[in-house]
């Protein structure tokens, strides 16, 4: 087996990880915003008619989705920083691009790569997995989730000032800038983890998550422009739905894929990805309905007839509150588990939406709602993480992390999709203008709040755990969650894995291979040396393991299927130098 080798040690983390890790999240969420001050101008910007202008938004979205598990599965196999400062890098060569250039084609180029940095959330997540302590590891990977928010919430207004005050261009310089000092900081302060997960990059699975994405969401962005009943629509849908299900097929048959389907089909996982796309749903409603109904001229009646900037304003303490619940949630986390905190976001998300169909007649009532929905998204989005980490294999948190990011994402491109066609289908024409109506936002009101229905219905079928004295999140470090997945195996392998002179191996790579040769587990040994595996059948397995300095160590082994653990220590060959 190949070893595996780490850029560097991963030695302490210092206490600048964690803003570092956030400031690239929220690097990420301005770069995603930065149009939208200009959104309604950008035909006249780009000389272009207005169905071919949605295509500098659709192209980061598309993008977005694609890198998000792919990069979180590269940097779970290569390296999460090292994929961390690629996805930003990526996103400043797209932003000096856009920057560049007023032609269509180029403007979508560079939105495209800028779309990249997507991936940037669930490598941070991984990063601060494998690198903090469990007292700190619940509020940063809250802090994380929710940058998201906090960027586009911080965006809106900076984005605004300067399109009004400035040319349309400097948005880019000014997200290329934010990128080189993302970078920058990385480079300086984040350690890179030396968690790696096994196998090989799984190409062909990319290749056909990638093009399934693509053909599902690409009728999402472009249904109300084509007709969703037309052809093109129908027909790129059932192509997607065929490309999915083969690349599902492909990926339990592959030995280390992409995604690994079966841990994703876990209740913990599925429930947490699927409530995701409800939260991603309620989220963005907010972000399109309010500074829509600011802006319109209060000669419509409704329109509370605000700038730009100050419908931004007004509009920002939805980020902001949102950055601000991250120590909320470690606190109730800790004490109640994220299940409970990701109910209690969904709950005040629906008490916020419903106080917002009467709360529509004046800016300081939008105000209220954002920080309403901030407070609720924010406990919401943080809960996500903590779900999944806790219930997948540290080697696969940056892949399960990404998927999870994904279903985020779809659910904002949903909610796109279904609240443009609503608010079109509503809208009242008035000299050759759409101007969107009262009842058109009330309506994506009540549609946010369906979805916040259907997320607290999923969330109550996730498993619950009894709260205890121990944090409920396993450590970032693969010692502590070595022993936690030791204490809990009853039908598996445990043992040690030791050097040739008998002293114990920690941060030795163990993994469980099946009579197939598909991987069927993975973790990695504690500071004593000490491992736990489980096994899903009975039958005959090898146990293999890894060490840097040692040589790789091959041991076949057959469980019978009862709840008896199997002890089986693991003696790796005689030290050796690394190439």
């Amino acid at each position: 087996m190949t070893q595996t080798t780490t850029d560097r040690p991963a030695g302490r983390a210092s206490g600048a990880v964690i803003p570092v890790l956030a400031f690239a999240g929220i690097v990420v969420a301005v770069m995603q915003t930065l149009l939208v001050p200009v959104i309604k101008d950008l035909p006249q910007l780009l000389d272009t008619d207005p169905g071919n202008a949605t295509w500098v938004l659709t192209s980061t979205l598309l993008s977005g989705a694609v890198a998000t598990p792919i990069m979180g599965r590269l940097g779970d196999l290569y390296g999460k920083r090292r994929m961390l400062i690629l996805s930003l890098a990526v996103m400043v060569a797209g932003a000096l691009v856009s920057a560049l250039t007023s032609d269509l084609l180029l403007m979508i180029t560079g939105r495209t790569l800028q779309g990249f940095a997507m991936g940037a959330i669930p490598l941070g997540i991984g990063l601060m997995r494998d690198m903090l302590p469990r007292e700190k590891l619940g509020s940063a990977m809250a802090l994380m989730s929710s940058s998201i928010g906090v960027g586009g919430g911080l965006a809106l207004p900076a984005a605004a000032l300067v399109a009004q005050h400035s040319d349309w261009h400097a948005l880019f310089y000014g997200a290329a800038g934010l990128g080189v000092l993302s970078i920058a900081l990385t480079l300086l302060v984040v350690p890179e983890s030396p968690m790696r997960a096994g196998g090989s990059f799984d190409l062909p699975g990319a290749l056909g998550l990638s093009a399934g994405l693509v053909l599902f969401l690409l009728p999402i962005t472009k249904g109300s422009d084509w007709g969703w009943t037309s052809g093109t629509t129908l027909g790129l849908f059932a192509a997607a739905a065929v490309v999915l299900v083969l690349w599902g097929v492909l990926e339990l048959r592959v030995r280390a894929p992409l995604v690994d389907l079966r841990t994703t089909a876990r209740p913990a996982v599925l429930f947490t990805n699927l409530a995701s796309i409800m939260v991603g749903v309620s989220f963005y409603v907010v972000s399109l309905v309010l500074p829509q109904l600011l802006q319109l001229p209060k000669s419509t009646g409704y329109g509370l007839g605000q700038s730009m900037v100050v419908a931004g304003l007004l509009v920002a303490p939805l980020g902001l509150t949102m950055m601000f619940t991250a120590p909320v949630y470690a606190r109730l986390s800790a004490k109640y588990g994220p299940k409970v905190t990701l109910i209690l976001g969904l709950l005040i998300i629906a008490i916020g939406y419903g106080a917002g169909l009467g709360l529509m007649s004046a800016p300081w009532q939008s105000l209220v709602i954002s920080v309403l929905l901030g407070a609720g998204i924010g406990l919401a989005y943080s809960s996500l993480p903590a779900l999944i980490v806790g219930a997948v294999p540290a080697s696969e948190t940056g892949a399960a992390n990404g998927l999870n990011t994904l279903m985020r994402s779809i659910g904002t491109s949903v909610s796109s999709a279904v609240i443009g066609m609503v608010l079109a289908n509503t809208a009242n024409n008035v000299g050759g203008v759409e101007i969107p109506t009262m009842h058109g936002f009330r309506v994506s009101f009540l549609i946010a709040t369906a979805a916040v229905a259907v997320g607290l219905l999923l969330a109550l079928f996730l498993p619950g755990r009894r709260p205890s004295n121990k944090p409920q999140l396993r450590a970032s470090r693969e010692e502590d969650a070595a022993l936690e997945r030791a204490e809990q195996v009853l039908r598996g392998f445990r043992g040690r894995v030791l050097a040739a002179d008998g002293s114990p191996v920690a941060r030795a790579t163990v993994t469980l291979i099946d009579r197939r040769g598909r991987r069927a587990g993975a973790t990695v040994s504690a500071e004593d040396g000490s491992y736990a595996l489980t096994v899903p059948v009975q039958g005959s397995y090898v146990v293999a393991a890894r060490a840097t300095g040692h040589g790789p160590l091959a041991s076949p082994a057959t469980h019978a299927g009862d709840d008896r653990p199997i002890d089986l220590d693991l003696p790796l060959p005689g030290r050796r130098v690394s190439a």
